[in-house]
Parts: structure tokens; C-alpha cells; sequence
């Protein structure tokens, strides 16, 4: 009479086999190496198949109708993942995986008590037999699932038992992307909707922590294949050049780090494409004292970071760029500016950047502000000048003219501070803005 514990004792004949003769792991020969970790993730399929099942009936005797008599709370657990995981080590989504993938494969009944095979039956028959684990077989219950009310039990059926003979012997990961390219077979009409799902989840945020830039994207396919591609081009060609290198040691970078300054490679031939028309005219803009670039000493600020960087790092930045250089009277005024023109210069921006830090009203970095005339060009016959000019987003240049708020500009030059003065009524203080809002400036 077989036994639902039979595979796990199958399993761990073979492991003792495997492990005959060796006190420890390390005393293992390739050979047995091989045969043990078989071993092992024969035990360990088998023993997800009939803890799986296990978890299936601690769900059922801990299901909510039973009230106080529910086994979990009983234990003192809220739920039947609760009790799982904590007596398990898991975590609450891999307990509840368990009870999923337990509930799909354990035998039915009707509502008169009659016998019915498990929903999903080929999966149950793999699953019980060891050859699948239970993150593939959570992952093939999720998706046929989703797949029943889209094309129907039959069609379901036929893609169980494709992924149920494909999985033996796959990673979590490569069982994932079967189960990708049958659903893409399946049920093509939804390959464009699940498109435009997927690219209304993508996004890219930043932010500072520790000195360092965090940078978290998520992407859709299409617009991911770039990204991706280009990044292992990069990469491949870091390889490459290690492999023909005299010296192949000489490059220690781990993938990520190479991934890393692929990333910025990218970014900075954006920058300095001339052909690129795209970026409203960005550039890195690292300021320093001249007197410190010369000497070597101090450090320097770039827009946009707030971690300050050295002396050494300003001067290998300035070498891939240009260094402009200004001269400040003694109230911090920008003696040399161009006149007679609408538009601000390159330099008289540079000149606000260093005043304000980017937007003077909300602080975004200066890539995302544009000089604004205080008093306007054409209404108000405002000239292009330092004294006359704000760095302002497009969100805050619309909120401040919008809303009657009056921008004053106290102070000459770079040292001067920015003033925003609220409408009449409102009862809010006069804000203090720029960097002069969260800088000492001398």
C-alpha cells in the first residue's frame, strides 16, 4: 500500500546513499557532490508536496466559520498562514503558497459527498510524485487560475499539462518565463492589454541616503529592452576587454558595479551628445573655489547632489568637461554678464544656480527650473539681470504669478537672498527660498 510519505523516504534512502562514507560536506568527492545535492532537491520537492497538503487541511480546520474553534487560533494564531510560517521559519507568503497549492491539488468532494479529482490534477499527480516543487507549482496554480475564466476550463487543461511536463527540471525562474510565452499563446488577444497595464506601473524614483544615489526603476517591456540591452552591451564589452587584457586580474569590478557605471555612461552620452535635443539643455554643473581647484585642497558642490565630493573628484570631472570661470565684486555681484537680451545667459544661470541651489520656491534640482523674469520682460519692462531673475519649476512659476505671491530679492549677487512674499490676506510668513533656506551662506 503506497503511502503519501513515500517519496520523502525515497528520497532520503538516496541521500544516505549519496552521503555514504563521509563524515561531513567537505569531505564529499565531486561525485557524491552531485548525487547529494540531487538528493536533496529530491527531498526537497517531496517534502513541499506533502506539506502542501498539510497546509491545505490546517486551512480548513482553521477557516473563519470555526470561530474559537479554529485550530490556528487555538494555537494562538490570527490565521492558518500565521501558524505556518511561524512554526516553519517561512515567510506569510510562502505559507500561504502552501495552502494554495494544497487546496488546488487535494482530492474534492461534491455537495452530496461524492469523490472529485483535484482541480488541478496533472499538477497533483507531478507534485506528489516529487518532480516539482512548490514555487513552481504556486506560480502554475496562479496563473491557471487566471487563465479559466479567459478561455475556459479545456484550454486551462491542455496548458496544465504542457507546463506540468515542461517544469521537471526547470528553475523557479525558468518555469516562470514558460509560464509567460504559454499565456502570450494562449490567449493572444490579451497580450495588448497586459501592455498597456504594464506601462501604466512604470516608473523611476531617486533619492539621497548615505551620500549615495538610489535609483529604482520599473519598466515595461518595450521601453526595458533598451535599457537592458544597453547595459549588457556594456557589460559583454567590460568582459571582453578583461579577457584580451595582459593583466585579466586587473578589473575587479563585480556585474553590478559594471552595470553601475554602464548607467552612467549612458547618462553622460545623453549629456554630451550634440545631436541629443532632448534634455532642455542639462549639464553637470560642479562648482568649486578656483583657488581650491589650483591648490588641491577643499572640496566642491555639484547641483542637483547633496553630498558634497573632493577636491581630487572635482578636478577628474573637470577633466572630461569645461571649466568656466567668473568674477565676483565684493558684495558676491557678477561683475561680467551680457546685457541687452531677453533671454538669460549660460552664465547668468550659472550665477542664479549658485544663488538659489535649482527651484528657489520648492528646491527641485536646477536640470528641472528655467530663469524667470521677476518683473516681467514685456509687462513690466523688466531687464535680464541678476537682481531680476529666480530659478523656478514649471509647477512652482505657475503657483507663485498664479496665486499673487511676490518674489524680493534681498542682497546683490550670489549672496543675495530670495524672498517669497504670500498674497495679501492669506495670514502665511514671508518664505525664506533658495539656499539661503537651508545653507549658511557666508
Amino acid at each position: 500500500m503506497t503511502s503519501t510519505l513515500d517519496p520523502i523516504r525515497e528520497a532520503t534512502r538516496l541521500l544516505d546513499e549519496a552521503w555514504a562514507g563521509a563524515e561531513s560536506g567537505a569531505a564529499l568527492s565531486r561525485t557524491q557532490l552531485l548525487a547529494v545535492n540531487e538528493a536533496i532537491g529530491r527531498l526537497k520537492r517531496a517534502a513541499d508536496a506533502v506539506h502542501a497538503e498539510v497546509a491545505a487541511r490546517i486551512a480548513r480546520e482553521s477557516r473563519h466559520e470555526l470561530g474559537p474553534a479554529s485550530l490556528a487560533k487555538q494555537q494562538g494564531y490570527r490565521n492558518a498562514a500565521q501558524l505556518i510560517a511561524t512554526t516553519t521559519g517561512a515567510s506569510t507568503g510562502e505559507a500561504l503558497r502552501l495552502v494554495t497549492v494544497g487546496e488546488a491539488t487535494a482530492p474534492r468532494t461534491n455537495l452530496i459527498g461524492e469523490a472529485l479529482p483535484a482541480k488541478f490534477p496533472a499538477l497533483q499527480e507531478t507534485l506528489s510524485a516529487g518532480r516539482v516543487g512548490a514555487a513552481a507549482a504556486g506560480m502554475i496554480v496562479a496563473f491557471l487560475d487566471r487563465m479559466i475564466p479567459k478561455v475556459g476550463r479545456d484550454a486551462a487543461a491542455e496548458a496544465e499539462r504542457l507546463l506540468v511536463g515542461l517544469a521537471p527540471g526547470l528553475s523557479a525562474d525558468e518555469v516562470r518565463r514558460a509560464i509567460t510565452r504559454t499565456e502570450a499563446h494562449l490567449d493572444p488577444d490579451g497580450v495588448a492589454p497586459r501592455e498597456d497595464a504594464l506601462r501604466a506601473q512604470a516608473g523611476l524614483s531617486m533619492f539621497e541616503r548615505g551620500g549615495m544615489l538610489h535609483v529604482n526603476a520599473t519598466l515595461d517591456p518595450a521601453r526595458a529592452a533598451s535599457v537592458k540591452t544597453a547595459i549588457e552591451g556594456f557589460v559583454s564589452a567590460g568582459f571582453a576587454a578583461k579577457h584580451e587584457s595582459d593583466d585579466p586580474g586587473s578589473d575587479r569590478r563585480t556585474v553590478a558595479q559594471i552595470q553601475a557605471d554602464a548607467l552612467v555612461h549612458l547618462a553622460e552620452h545623453g549629456l554630451t551628445c550634440l545631436k541629443n535635443q532632448t534634455l532642455n539643455g542639462a549639464t553637470v554643473v560642479v562648482r568649486v573655489n578656483a583657488a581650491d581647484l589650483e591648490a588641491g585642497t577643499g572640496s566642491g558642490r555639484i547641483d542637483g547632489i547633496e553630498q558634497p565630493v573632493g577636491i581630487d573628484t572635482v578636478r577628474r570631472m573637470a577633466g572630461g568637461g569645461s571649466v568656466i570661470r567668473w568674477t565676483c565684486g565684493q558684495e558676491g555681484e557678477i561683475l561680467n554678464w551680457g546685457r541687452n537680451r531677453r533671454l538669460f545667459s549660460r552664465t547668468q544661470r550659472l550665477a542664479l544656480t549658485e544663488r538659489d541651489g535649482g527651484c528657489a520656491f520648492c528646491g527641485l534640482p536646477p536640470s528641472m527650473t528655467k530663469a524667470h523674469h521677476i518683473e516681467w520682460w514685456a509687462r513690466d519692462l523688466g531687464t535680464t539681470d541678476l537682481a531680476n531673475g529666480v530659478l523656478l519649476c514649471e509647477t512652482c512659476h505657475h503657483l507663485v504669478h498664479d496665486n499673487g505671491w511676490v518674489i524680493r530679492i534681498d542682497g546683490v549677487g550670489i549672496r543675495a537672498k530670495v524672498w517669497f512674499l504670500p498674497p495679501p490676506g492669506t495670514g502665511a510668513p514671508p518664505r525664506l527660498g533658495g539656499r539661503a533656506r537651508t545653507e549658511r551662506i557666508a
